[in-house]
Order: C-alpha cells, then sequence, then structure tokens
C-alpha cells in the first residue's frame, strides 16, 4: 500500500489510465476480428473497407501511447498483406 500522498496518487492515476488503454485496446481487438471475419467472407470489397477502419484505429491507438508505434506499423503491415492475398486469389 502506499504511503506517501503522492504515491497515493500515482496509484489513482496508474488505474484510471489502465482502464483507458484497456477499452481502447478492447476496440481495437475488435476492429481486428471483424477485418478477420471480411477476409474469411472471401469478400475483398468489404476487408478493404474495414482494412481503412482498422489502420485508423491502430493509428489512434499508436498515437495515445497504448501500443508502440514499431507495433502500430507491424499490425498495418500484417493487415496489408493479409489482404493482398486475398485480393490476388480473387484475380486467379
Amino acid at each position: 500500500m502506499p504511503h506517501s500522498k503522492s504515491a497515493k496518487k500515482s496509484v489513482l492515476q496508474s488505474e484510471a489510465k489502465r482502464l483507458q488503454n484497456r477499452t481502447v485496446k478492447s476496440a481495437l481487438r475488435t476492429i481486428i476480428k471483424k477485418f478477420a471475419a471480411a477476409l474469411e467472407s472471401g469478400d475483398a470489397a468489404a476487408a478493404a473497407a474495414v482494412y481503412l477502419e482498422a489502420q485508423k484505429c491502430i493509428d489512434k491507438t499508436a498515437a495515445k501511447k497504448v501500443i508502440h508505434k514499431g507495433k502500430a506499423s507491424r499490425m498495418k503491415s500484417r493487415l496489408s498483406a493479409q489482404l493482398n492475398a486475398v485480393k490476388a486469389a480473387k484475380k486467379k
């Protein structure tokens, strides 16, 4: 347990930030699942639309420093590769 006033305040602040970060991460995971579902359906146009949403959500999450910018870049790259694979399969 914290003893000093500043330590007590720090505990309250970190708990508040943890809850905010949890909601942002949850929204990020939800949009990525939505993208995966769009890929599963095989509809490249729907997947492309969801990809743009996911990209925006990833960028916002990184801007809030909930995830590292390198992780955000890696996530976008992987989603893009998956989308391109579906588009390539559609052309064949």
